[in-house]
């Protein structure tokens, strides 16, 4: 009998802490008071509109015919995130496009800085090198590479689609490929064919069942602004796939595939987007199982901006698409919102994911928020992940309770979980653990099914002394800040300590090309993970390109093996029932036929199938152990679960860690399918019967 190992990511190295202790004089600055801003006028203002077409640097052919630019606001423009709209709102005057900067016009590095880097030793990683996936770069200024989404697949294979500007405006998009695990990247503009022209927003998933890959942006071939696919069965070529939607004003989709073969959904997959036609900005989620044929499903019929969508890695069907009510942009209040199908996506609910919050960031130059005075859009967007009944979420926040223009700390990284499966949530715990005024920003999140988590995000404690930094654009010397992660091995229970991502520190990239909006720098950085095995990138600016520091994407791998619990609901991992050894090698089972009559059960809990589960209420309170339960899930293979939703088939040596809180029965492959000779079981009907009495 074979026994299985538990895998977790192995992130940590030996830590050397260092006392630095270091006197300064302090210095007094005098603030100019500023009034008060208030939400509501923050909330209410609109896009100033400043149409000029004699003075744009944009073809007007993107305008739609006959568009109106007064009604940039009316239509949600603004608060789109493509390229295309954009373009619009460059050609309309209500936003500017990148330029070029000089290197003269570039602020001189930090002496002290230096200085203190100096003293410190070799910094210590979590995952291996980073790799910069985009290269060779275009033809400056059309060197913006960055917002991004990893998947890995079969054969060593992993793919990164990204926004591209090297074509811009003829294309926005690049994909780039590994088939060696991430040692060497291959950059390609395969999707820049086929579906008109593409405007970006990435999503690429590989789908086992159907043996495919699939990739997507925002393309006009689509209806205008629609959802466009191509596929591969390679990760390498590409062919122009079917229009997932036809839309006019779509906008920030993303994407998830069902792969585990024992989901009652396996190889659905799901793309949620905000569609700016309808209601707004109403939100959607279409779905289709051979990914010809998708189905639009309204999830909300007025704007609530869509983060990101996951799905349960455990085989259970669940699936979440992390909202945001934005407060009607700028620095406004935030809520996270959950929703969450049962069904394969048919039908869905909500549920506030913790409590409000004050959005981050520093400036609000038009709707959205900006992390620093000019650049990068952010509304604290982070990205869900979900294993078995934990689902997980992080986002950011402004770093104290104020509007955050008038605030020290502009960003904090923040993480909250549901232990029942999406319904309701837990107390927000703060991921970034420094003790300074630094701004941290624009988070990502993945897991494994063996319940380890990945968080990572932007962070600047490192290159001001832990203090706040409004950052030069475009500087090639002064640093801005590194990718930063942290990890947890049950499942968020607990946390590990935060460290450095990131191999190097990187300036903060210049937006130069003039086809893109001039605050962009990527709006997300959807992480995955395969196996033992988290991908996780980035924005990155270290590439220095005619003096300026320019945005490319960067990926690190996180992978790793050991033999942690699985986590359960309780505050942290919960020990197994004792402590006996697995015996090695493992000593075969002995299945003896008690001779005991069974009393028949009369309820029939829907569970027919092979290698599937059912959820199912119990009618009083279970203890078992230390926990105390109120459901179980009951597994066609002979075994009761009251923290997994497993339906494997093949047993394993006892105590097995990843089952720590189960009743088995009689543990095999088994099947409750409708076969022949169901007749003499009660109903006529095979299956799990219960009765109370």
């Amino acid at each position: 009998m074979k026994k299985k190992s538990v895998s977790q990511l192995a992130f940590l190295e030996p830590r050397i802490l260092i006392g630095l202790f270091i006197v300064l004089a302090g210095v007094l600055l005098a603030l100019l008071g500023l009034g008060a801003f208030s939400a509501s006028a923050a909330n209410s203002a609109k896009v100033q509109q400043k149409y000029n077409p004699t003075i744009s640097s944009i073809d007007l052919s993107v305008l739609p015919p006959g568009f109106d630019c007064s009604q940039i606001h009316e239509k949600g423009i603004d608060k789109q995130e493509n390229f295309r709209a954009g373009l619009i709102m460059i050609a309309c005057g209500a936003a500017e496009g990148g330029s070029a900067s000089t290197s003269s016009e570039l602020s001189q590095p930090s002496k002290f800085s230096g200085w203190i880097k100096g003293l410190l030793p070799a910094p210590l990683f979590i995952g291996g090198t980073d790799v910069d996936v985009i290269l060779p770069d275009g033809a400056y200024p059309h060197v913006n590479q960055s917002e991004s989404m990893e998947w890995g697949g079969p054969n060593n294979t992993w793919v990164v689609n990204y926004n591209d500007s090297r074509t811009a405006p003829s294309c926005f998009s690049g994909i780039s490929y590994s088939t060696d695990n991430g040692a060497t990247w291959h950059a390609t503009l395969a999707l820049c064919s086929g579906h008109g022209t593409n405007f970006g927003d990435p999503i690429v998933v590989y789908n086992t069942r159907l043996g495919m890959w699939f990739a997507g942006d925002l393309a006009t071939g689509c209806g205008g602004q629609g959802i466009g696919l191509w596929t591969s069965p390679n990760g390498v070529t590409w062919a122009t796939g079917a229009c997932a939607h036809n839309g006019t004003s779509d906008d920030r989709e993303s994407m998830w595939v069902d792969d585990n073969p024992s989901s009652p959904y396996y190889g659905r997959m799901y793309i949620s987007y905000n569609d700016l036609s309808v209601g707004g900005g109403a939100l959607y989620v279409t779905y289709s199982d051979n990914g010809t044929t998708w189905t639009p499903v309204q999830l909300n019929p007025n704007f609530i901006r869509d983060i990101q969508i996951t799905g349960d890695l455990q085989g259970s069907g669940r699936v979440y698409v992390a909202a945001m009510y934005e407060g009607g942009g700028g620095l406004a209040f935030r809520q996270n919102v959950m929703y969450r199908s049962t069904d394969g996506g048919v039908t869905w609910t909500s549920s506030n994911a913790g409590p409000s919050f004050e959005g981050p960031g520093r400036a609000n130059p038009g709707y959205f928020a900006t992390v620093f005075s000019t650049i990068w859009r952010h509304m604290g967007w982070g990205e869900p992940a979900a294993n078995g009944n934990v689902v997980s979420l992080d986002y950011a926040a402004c770093g104290q309770v104020v509007y955050c223009a008038n605030a020290t700390d502009h960003g904090d990284i923040y993480y909250i979980r549901s232990t029942d499966a999406g319904l309701t949530w837990g107390t927000p715990v703060k991921l970034n653990t420094d003790s300074g005024t630094a701004m941290q920003w624009q988070p990502s999140l993945t897991t494994t099914q063996n319940g380890a988590l990945f968080a990572s995000w932007y962070d600047q404690r490192e290159v001001n002394g832990g203090a706040d930094l409004n950052c030069t654009v475009g500087s090639s010397t002064q640093n801005c800040y590194r990718r930063w992660g942290r990890v947890s091995l049950d499942n968020g229970a607990t946390w590990q300590p935060d460290g450095m991502v990131g191999r190097a520190l990187s300036p903060l990239p210049a937006q130069p090309d003039g086809n893109i909006q001039a605050t962009y720098e990527g709006d997300y950085d959807y992480h995955s993970s395969l196996g033992d095995m988290a991908i996780g990138g980035w924005t990155d600016g270290r590439n220095i390109i005619t003096g300026s520091s320019q945005q490319d994407v960067f990926v690190n791998f996180v992978q790793g093996t050991s033999s942690s619990p699985t986590p359960t609901p309780s505050a942290t991992a919960s020990p197994t029932p004792t402590n006996t050894p697995t015996p090695t090698p493992c000593v075969q089972y002995v299945v003896t036929q008690i001779g005991g009559s069974i009393v028949p059960g009369t309820t029939d809990i829907g569970n027919h199938c092979d290698d599937c589960v059912t959820t199912i209420a119990l009618p009083f309170s279970y203890a078992l152990y230390d926990l105390t339960f109120t459901s179980v899930t009951v597994s066609s293979n002979g075994n009761a679960q009251f923290t997994t939703i497993d339906s494997a088939f093949a047993n394993f040596c006892l105590p097995w860690t990843t089952h720590n809180y189960a009743i088995m029965p009689y543990w095999e492959d088994l099947t409750t399918e409708q076969l022949a000779g169901c007749a003499i079981y009660p109903g006529g009907t095979c299956g799990i019967y219960t009765s109370v009495s």
